[in-house]
Order: C-alpha cells, then sequence, then structure tokens
C-alpha cells in the first residue's frame, strides 16, 4: 500500500511542474538581469545580459523587430589611440646634434668626391674603327751569337672592337752585331758557326683581342689592360755573315718569306694612350755559309751551305696611340 501512495506522489509532482512551465507570462516588464560584479558580458538593447559575450566586443547589431542575428559579422571597434599628454616631434626634437646645420651641408658640398669604380661598367677604351699608330723599339730573345736591334713602327686598323687588320715593319741594317758570347767563343775555342744579319723585315698581320680588363696600381689608380694575339705574312732580308772566308765572301741582302706569330699586352694611361709589350715569332728560311772552301773561291754557288728555319724571337716594348682621340657611346634603343 506504501508503494501505491509514493508512485501517486510522484506522477503528481511532475505534472505540476510541465504546468507550470508551460504557463503563459502574464503583463508587466521582464527583470533585468544584473550580471555579477567582475564577471564579463554585454547588455543588449533589450536589457538582458549575454554572459557568453566576451567584454571588450562591438554588441551585434539589433533588427528592427528586436531580435538580434549573432552569426552577422560586426565590423571591429576602433581603439582610441592613448592620450601621451604632449604632441610627439621629429628626431630634431629629439636630438637636434642629429640634425644637419646649412654650414655642415657647405662645408660637405666642397669636399672632393671620388667616383665609385662599379663592377661592370662600359669598356673603357673602344678600339672600332679606330687606327693604332704603334712604334716600338724590338731586339731578339733567342740568338745566342747576333744581336738585332733596332726600330719597328707597327699600323692597324680595328674592323670591330676586337678584331684589326695592319702592317708591320722591322729595320735592323747598321744594328746587328756580335754578342759577347759569339765572341769570346770564336776567341777560346778558334770554332767559327755560320751568322746571319737583316736588312729589315715587312708583314700584313690580323690581330684579334680575346680579354680585356683592369687592375689596380699606385694605391687609387686604375689601369685598363687588354691582350691579344697576332699574326701575319710578309718577307724579310737577310743574308749570311761571312765567318768562315771573310776574305772572299761577300753576301749581297736577299727576299724570303716570313710567318709572324706573337702574343702582346696594352696597359692604357688615357682613352687614346697606351703602354705596348710583345714578343713576336719571325719564321723563315735562312740561307747558311758553307763551312767549307771550294777550290774556286770567286764561284758564288759554292759559298752557301745548308737551308734552315730560323725563328728570330722579337721582344717589342713601345706606345701606341689610338685615331681619333674620342668617342662616342651608341647604347641600344
Amino acid at each position: 500500500m506504501q508503494w501505491l501512495l509514493t508512485g501517486a506522489l510522484t506522477a503528481g509532482l511532475v505534472l505540476s511542474a510541465s504546468s507550470a512551465m508551460a504557463q503563459k507570462k502574464k503583463g508587466g516588464a521582464k527583470k533585468q538581469t544584473t550580471p555579477p560584479a567582475g564577471a564579463a558580458g554585454t547588455t543588449n538593447p533589450s536589457g538582458t545580459v549575454e554572459l557568453d559575450q566576451p567584454s571588450g566586443q562591438p554588441t551585434p547589431p539589433t533588427n528592427p523587430d528586436g531580435t538580434v542575428e549573432l552569426d552577422q559579422q560586426t565590423p571591429p571597434a576602433q581603439t582610441a589611440a592613448p592620450a601621451t599628454g604632449t604632441a610627439s616631434g621629429g628626431i630634431c626634437d629629439i636630438d637636434p646634434s642629429a640634425c644637419p646645420k646649412a654650414a655642415d651641408i657647405k662645408a660637405a658640398s666642397n669636399k672632393d668626391i671620388h667616383a665609385e669604380i662599379y663592377a661592370v661598367q662600359q669598356i673603357y677604351a673602344l678600339r672600332a674603327r679606330r687606327f693604332e699608330i704603334n712604334p716600338y723599339w724590338g731586339f731578339t730573345l733567342n740568338d745566342q751569337f747576333v744581336n738585332h736591334p733596332g726600330p719597328g713602327l707597327a699600323i692597324n686598323y680595328y674592323l670591330t672592337n676586337v678584331l684589326a687588320i695592319g702592317l708591320n715593319g722591322n729595320f735592323y741594317a747598321g744594328l746587328n752585331g756580335d754578342s759577347d758570347f759569339n765572341f769570346e767563343n770564336r776567341r777560346a775555342t778558334h770554332v767559327a758557326a755560320p751568322l746571319n744579319e737583316y736588312q729589315f723585315s715587312a708583314a700584313l698581320n690580323f690581330t684579334y683581342v680575346p680579354m680585356y680588363g683592369k687592375f689596380a696600381a699606385f694605391g687609387d689608380f686604375i689601369f685598363h689592360y687588354d691582350a691579344y694575339v697576332v699574326g701575319g705574312l710578309g718577307t724579310i732580308s737577310s743574308r749570311p755573315i761571312p765567318v768562315i772566308d771573310p776574305n772572299n765572301r761577300k753576301f749581297d741582302y736577299e727576299l724570303k718569306l716570313a710567318v709572324n706569330l706573337g702574343l702582346g699586352l696594352r696597359i692604357f694611361l688615357n682613352r687614346w694612350f697606351a703602354v705596348t709589350a710583345e714578343v713576336r715569332d719571325y719564321i723563315y728560311n735562312e740561307k747558311l755559309e758553307n763551312l767549307t772552301i771550294a777550290t774556286d773561291v770567286t764561284n758564288k754557288d759554292t759559298w752557301y751551305g745548308d737551308n734552315q728555319i730560323t725563328n728570330n724571337v722579337q721582344a717589342q716594348i713601345g706606345v701606341s696611340v689610338f685615331l681619333p682621340f674620342s668617342w662616342e657611346y651608341r647604347l641600344p634603343k
């Protein structure tokens, strides 16, 4: 009996709670709920408090019918700049010594300006469509018995900046002479070697400039240079020096075909003047004196002995002058 009374009492409590929740509120204003002190939340226009709304965030906009769209994007609120109480100044107000004065600017304008040298720049001295006049002094490097010094002149015209065609000539007449080694050797051994001497040489040459650059020297000086190879075909006038029978033999100069190959270096002192150094090998077929004396000493055919390929390796030191002196760069449009 007791469990029947307990079940009836429980059912009555459930029905009374359901009816209380379904009953409509009559008249009167809604009681505003105030959040507890220190709690986060914001107050809606209707006076209610959204406890899950983060404090400091803007309130979502309210529709005309009083409803609120919680998923509507709200622009962030602009934060006012903190008031410092004083106006911020420039660097000159903070540190007057950091700002240049009129006197300092005037003194700086009178200073010498050292132009910067860029790693990549235009060619210092153009060669295209210019003439090169190259006087030089030459001397033989590989002949131990006879010295062949003499002046020379080369004239080149550069078809492009790296390719030139030109002429060169050397003059030796009256300047050939026995070396000290030859004099001492003949006196000590009483043995004579066949010798030869030159009168002049001339050649048509082609010059190619494969490289150019610059280097620093003597402090702030920048020197520009180029290296070139040269080769050509020409003639050389030479003859044997009579040492076997000098009393009866007297040789005449004869022209021989000569080929020349060389390497050179130019160091520019300005845009039209340069110092040159070159080594060139003049190769030709030389007629040597006969080492034996024939019965008929007047027969010139017996004066000559073997023919020999001769290399006259010559060093040439000189200067180059380029004409015209100046030019104008033409840059692509």
